[in-house]
């Protein structure tokens, strides 16, 4: 399944050991595979401007899903000619996406916890209106790609009536640099074939004998060319259609059709790097897509700084991390770790809790999941109750009612992109 639950509850030793029976429970039922989501202690200022942040991150968290959901769609689109690779190359900074949300550790270097929560924030909004920005002209530049290519295409679609020749003919085909004759080109009825032979010689005068040539066929009929004095082209013309014979109005032009060729040689070179530079982007990373570091912490002991720890001391955890590019693909799970940090302001400040990542094994185990969770969680009912029954906190991502809560707070996580 692409569906994670992310849930919280405080970090002390009562609820630690609640969370070790629920993962005992879980892994012996098999209900989910959990691991912990760690998240640093920011600067936290008051409760009241956790309040404050909770129904920003909630549109943040909005607009973020939303464009991912974007760019993912923009790679189906570059991808048009290849989709059953299209799975395997939406990937997070090189990473497939559940291993991106169950290894993901916050960049410490570049988002430091020593600034206040708002300015995290703030950079995070900044970057994803930046990357919104960059999807709008990447895909427009795309899309006028795909435009022209598509127009050229026409051209060499339909029948002999109306496509380009110029990926027909040759210059073989013609009388070139002639001041007195001309090669025409005509197309022929498939079933009038016989008689084009027998008479085109004699539509008019000065046609020049044995000149013509089948070049081209489709389902309809043929292109053929002749040979005649340009002084009785028009003649010629008449006399033609009147035997259902149709010259149609070509003249090489070797410089035009070289033009034409290299457009498309040129639009399709382009649409195909498109494609490679997506896949590049996706698979290793590159200045929109950097590599982010991961790393696994099974779910045990919580993996919070040690006490005194500076946060100059926690940030060094991240150096040599910084990147001074987006990483579009991350916000969603920074969005969703400082929307779990706001919400835990309803344990009370300082903030102390532990983050844990489940991932249901399949839909059906889902109502048994929550029912565990309940279960294990019930001591908390008093701590959940009093915030639902607080109508001043909005908390984004946690939809609760006084018939159906949870005791700890709770958010979801769908990575179907393309839905």
């Amino acid at each position: 399944m692409s569906e994670f639950w992310l849930i919280s509850a405080p970090g002390d030793q009562e609820n630690l050991q609640a969370l070790e029976r629920m993962n005992t429970v879980t892994s012996k039922s098999n209900l989910s595979y959990n691991t912990k989501f760690s998240i640093p202690d920011f600067k936290v200022g008051t409760l009241d401007s956790l309040v404050g942040l909770s129904d920003e991150l909630g549109k943040l968290d909005t607009f973020a899903e939303s464009l991912i959901k974007k760019m993912a769609q923009s790679v189906v689109d570059v991808m048009e000619d290849a989709k059953g690779k299209v799975p395997e190359n939406l990937l997070a900074n090189g990473v497939d996406l559940t291993s991106f949300v169950t290894h993901f550790e916050w960049d410490m270097a570049k988002y430091p916890a020593k600034q206040p929560l708002v300015s995290v924030v703030d950079t995070l909004a900044k970057q994803l209106a930046q990357i919104e920005t960059d999807l709008k002209s990447r895909t427009a530049a795309y899309n006028t790609l795909k435009t022209n290519l598509e127009n050229l295409e026409k051209k060499s679609m339909g029948n002999l009536f109306t496509r380009t020749l110029s990926d027909i003919v040759s210059k073989e085909d013609f009388v070139l640099g002639s001041e007195y004759l001309i090669t025409l080109l005509v197309i022929v009825p498939k079933p009038s074939y016989a008689q084009w032979q027998k008479t085109y010689e004699s539509l008019s005068d000065m046609v020049v004998p044995r000149s013509t040539k089948l070049i081209a066929e489709d389902n309809e009929g043929g292109l053929f060319t002749v040979t005649l004095f340009r002084k009785v082209i028009e003649d010629f013309k008449t006399k033609a259609k009147e035997n259902k014979f149709t010259v149609r109005e070509f003249y090489y032009d070797e410089k035009e059709i070289k033009r034409e060729r290299e457009e498309m040689s040129r639009l399709l070179s382009d649409k195909k790097q498109q494609y490679q530079t997506s896949c590049v982007a996706l698979k290793k990373g590159s200045s929109t897509f950097p590599d982010h570091k991961v790393k696994v912490t099974p779910l045990g002991n919580p993996d919070r700084p040690a006490a005194g720890q500076t946060d100059r001391e926690r940030e060094s955890e991240g150096e040599g991390e910084v990147s001074s590019t987006p990483q579009p693909w991350g916000s969603p799970a920074r969005i969703n770790s400082l929307a779990r940090f706001v919400c835990l302001g309803r344990y009370g400040l300082p903030v102390n809790f532990q983050a844990v990542l489940l991932q249901p094994h399949k839909k059906s185990s889902t109502k048994r999941l929550r029912e565990v969770l309940n279960s294990v969680f019930r001591h908390l009912d008093q701590v959940a109750a009093a915030s639902i029954l607080d109508a001043s906190v909005e908390i984004p991502g946690l939809q609760l009612s006084n018939q159906d809560y949870f005791p700890y707070v709770y958010f979801h996580i769908d990575l179907s992109l393309l839905d």
